[in-house]
Formats: structure tokens, C-alpha cells, sequence
């Protein structure tokens, strides 16, 4: 007899949760702090910007290109179990590597030695130690985001499509806390812990060596979750075609191409706080514990917004907050232009609960809005990795050369006033778009087996109603006789 797979849901919940707790924590703990690294190895503004940029580039191309090729060679489970094993093992190899092409470059700068080789590494060679340290970044970040950027696309359609086997896909949303529990434990841990060592740790190992080495362990903690994560491959679902009728969803409505070209917009300012918050806390005095406190404070104000939502809800429309949450960003970016000391970018954390939840949950009821049924993740992912991470791209690739020129502090007056002039123009353009809502057929099949039972309950009870009124009939007749005789 074939043996049938027993399927437990808050098994599957608990292994998923715990996976995006550890895999946020170990990237908080790294890629928060990562152009603050550059900036150390001396590179530029431009430089950071170009290779920030060239990340955002291959998580936008191949997160959907890979999660498409691990479900059409039932290879889902490769993408997480090398996320986790590859880089443990490499990321002290690629440290060391990089404090020792360091080392090297300035003794070969201060010898002038010459080299023989060829190709690119003879190009390599002979560029100053600036431009050799922006190469063998590019290429590192690259490689290293190639590797780890499916596991989260990855991870999420194999636990939705177990859920949805299960009939409990309603389920699959309660696991997006804990990579915002995990992203705030870990950028606040590694801050408090990193902020309390000395410069130098290990003979010329300076402190930020310590980011790496948490990503590596938390992420080996994660490699044995990995094996068990219950990743079901439901071959009937073809990704490609519902990632292209989503667009087609998104292009076919106004409502929702305003809100995807403001969510290329927050993409764009994103990526100004990601890539230089930390450049403008360190030239005011912040330490790395200053840091990770700020950051971790944005992500937990995030993570809170769901109390309030219903709240929110009763005051404002969808619209309204998606013009509130890009205000709020609008507002967070102006104020770190005017930051003054070390702890003075912490207040403008609190507006995360707006700038992010907000964001993101009127998005969400966007998607439900034009999504036919079974598309709302889809539409969601247009929104969250396609819109995203290709204004995240834009905007780091310009945003480096704007504060090259500029400096920090004009950059987010820059982004600050661009975001906030579309926030005026958003409503007048909402208002103004015709409103095409989908109709959601799940609810409508629902509501017609409703009134379908009603329905054919109605004759029953004509039934049950005419018999009884005969049974009083005919015990009458038979009471009349009765008396009669």
C-alpha cells in the first residue's frame, strides 16, 4: 500500500519561523553594517553606491529566475541548505581574504613591485589599492548575493504551497514576524556586542570582523532547520504565468500602477537609508551600539504596525495610507539631513510603524483589490521584490554619486522633497483614476452556497410545515368522530 504522507501545519509553521528567525538575524547582523565596511576599506560614496546596486540588480533578475528553475527540477531544498552551508564555511575564508588583498595592496603600493600575469588580473594589479578593493568587493558581494538571493523566494513557495496543500494557507502570513523579530534581535545584538570591543581584536583584525562571524554562526544554526523545512512542490502551478498575469494585473489598473510607482519611489529612498544612515550616525558620533539600536527600533515599530491596523483602517482608506506610509518616509529622510548627535536618529525610528507597516499593508489590500483568485501573491511580489528591488538598484547606483558630489546630508533633502512633492500630487491622481476593483470570486461562490442551503432549506421547512398541519388535521377528523359515534 502507497503510505500517505501525514501532514502537520504547526509543525511546518514552527520550522518556518524558526528558519526566517535565524536567517534574518544572521543578515542583521552583517548587511546592515556592510557599506559602513566599505567606508572603512576606504572606498567611495560612488563605489559603495555601484556595488549596493549590482546587489539589488541580482536579487531582481535571479530571486525569480532560480526560485523557477529549483520548482522545474524539484531543487527547492538546494537554495536554503547552500545559503546555510556554503557561507558559514566561506565567510571567514572570504574576512581573511580580504584583511590579508589589504595588507598585500599596501605593500605592493609602497614597493612598487612588478607582477607578472595576464588578462584581468594583470589589469587588476596595476590599478591603485582604491579601485583593486572596489573590484574584489563587486565581485564578492556578487557572488555571495547570487547564492543567497532565491532562499527567501525559495522558502516561501514551498511553506505556501504545503499550507495550501493542507487547506490552511490563510496560515502563511504569520510567519512574516519572525523575520522582523530576527532581523531586530540581530542588528541590536551584534551593535551592543560589536560597540564594546577595542579597534583591533586579533593581532590587524579589526572589530568588524565580529558582523561576519555572526552571520556565519547563526547561519550554520539554521543549516539543520533547512533539512526538515517542509517545502512541497505542487507541479500543477505554473510560477512564470502568474508572475506575467500579475503584471498584466498591474498594468491593466490605475489604482495599482500609482501604487507601484510609489512603491518604486520608497524603493528609491530605501535604498538612501540603507546604504549612507550609518555614514551620517558616524559623522555625528554614533557609535555601532547607537546603531543598532536605531535600526532595531525602525524594525520593531514595523513589526507593531498590525496592532494598530484595525484602528487605522476605521479613519483612513487603503489609499490614504499608502500616501501616510510614503510621508512618513518622506519625513524620516528629511530629519536625518538635520541629525546633531549620537542618539538623535533614534525618534525617527518610531515613524517606521507608518513608513514600512503601513506601507506595506495598504499594498496588501491593493493586491486583494485586482487579484483574480490565487493571485495575490503574485501581485504582491510585483509590489515587494519586482518594484522594490529595482528602485533599491536605481537608487543606489545614483544615490552614490549624488552624495560623491553632493554629501549625505543634500541626498536625503534630495529624496525627501521628491517623495513628499508625489505625496501631494498621489491623492489628486487617486481621485482622479478609475476605480477597477476584481471580483472576488472565492467570496461570491461562497455567498451563492449560501443562498443555495437557504434555499433548499426553505421547501423542507414548507414540508415539515404542511405535514404537521395534515397530522393536526387528521387528529381533528378523528376527535370529530370520535365524539360523533
Amino acid at each position: 500500500m502507497r503510505r500517505i504522507k501525514q501532514i502537520d501545519v504547526k509543525r511546518a509553521l514552527a520550522l518556518t519561523g524558526t528558519f526566517s528567525f535565524l536567517c534574518s538575524c544572521s543578515q542583521a547582523c552583517l548587511l546592515p553594517f556592510l557599506t559602513l565596511y566599505f567606508r572603512q576599506l576606504g572606498l567611495s560614496p560612488s563605489m559603495t553606491g555601484i556595488i549596493m546596486g549590482t546587489k539589488h540588480s541580482i536579487t531582481l533578475v535571479w530571486s525569480p529566475a532560480a526560485g523557477l528553475l529549483s520548482k522545474r527540477y524539484n531543487k527547492r531544498r538546494v537554495p536554503s541548505q547552500v545559503d546555510a552551508s556554503a557561507v558559514p564555511s566561506s565567510s571567514p575564508t572570504v574576512l581573511s581574504v580580504v584583511h590579508s588583498t589589504v595588507s598585500s595592496l599596501v605593500s605592493a603600493e609602497r614597493n612598487k613591485r612588478s607582477v607578472n600575469s595576464s588578462g584581468f588580473l594583470a589589469s587588476l594589479k596595476e590599478m591603485d589599492i582604491q579601485n583593486q578593493l572596489f573590484f574584489l568587493m563587486l565581485i564578492i558581494v556578487s557572488v555571495w548575493e547570487w547564492t543567497s538571493a532565491p532562499l527567501e523566494w525559495t522558502v516561501d513557495d514551498g511553506l505556501y504551497e504545503y499550507l495550501d496543500y493542507a487547506d490552511a494557507s490563510d496560515r502563511h502570513s504569520s510567519t512574516g514576524v519572525w523575520s522582523l523579530l530576527g532581523g531586530a534581535f540581530g542588528v541590536g545584538g551584534a551593535g551592543l556586542v560589536v560597540g564594546q570591543l577595542s579597534c583591533l581584536i586579533v593581532a590587524h583584525t579589526s572589530r568588524s570582523a565580529v558582523h561576519f562571524y555572526f552571520y556565519a554562526g547563526l547561519a550554520a544554526l539554521a543549516l539543520p532547520v533547512a533539512v526538515y523545512l517542509p517545502l512541497y512542490l505542487n507541479k500543477k502551478r505554473d510560477r512564470a504565468n502568474r508572475l506575467l498575469k500579475a503584471m498584466q494585473l498591474v498594468h491593466s489598473s490605475p489604482q495599482a500602477l500609482l501604487c507601484a510607482f510609489t512603491i518604486l519611489l520608497v524603493g528609491v529612498v530605501n535604498s538612501a537609508v540603507e546604504n549612507f544612515l550609518l555614514w551620517q550616525m558616524e559623522d555625528n558620533g554614533s557609535t555601532e551600539v547607537h546603531m543598532g539600536l536605531s535600526l532595531a527600533l525602525a524594525l520593531l515599530s514595523q513589526a507593531a504596525f498590525p496592532l494598530l491596523a484595525g484602528r487605522v483602517s476605521k479613519f483612513l482608506s487603503p489609499g490614504r495610507v499608502l500616501v501616510v506610509g510614503a510621508a512618513s518616509l518622506g519625513i524620516q529622510c528629511f530629519y536625518y539631513s538635520f541629525l546633531w548627535g549620537p542618539w538623535m536618529a533614534l525618534p525617527a525610528q518610531v515613524l517606521s510603524t507608518f513608513s514600512s507597516g503601513a506601507l506595506w499593508w495598504a499594498v496588501g489590500i491593493q493586491c486583494e483589490d485586482i487579484a483574480t483568485p490565487g493571485a495575490e501573491r503574485s501581485v504582491r511580489r510585483v509590489y515587494s521584490s519586482l518594484c522594490l528591488h529595482l528602485g533599491s538598484a536605481l537608487g543606489s547606483f545614483a544615490g552614490g554619486f549624488v552624495v560623491q558630489r553632493f554629501g549625505v546630508t543634500w541626498l536625503y533633502r534630495g529624496v525627501a522633497v521628491g517623495l513628499m512633492a508625489w505625496c501631494v500630487c498621489l491623492p489628486l491622481l487617486q481621485w482622479k483614476a478609475p476605480r477597477q476593483r476584481r471580483i472576488n470570486y472565492s467570496r461570491l461562490l461562497a455567498a451563492d452556497a449560501s443562498e443555495a442551503s437557504d434555499s433548499e432549506s426553505e421547501p423542507e421547512r414548507d414540508w415539515l410545515d404542511k405535514a404537521m398541519e395534515d397530522d393536526r388535521g387528521n387528529n381533528n377528523y378523528e376527535r370529530r368522530v370520535g365524539h360523533l359515534n
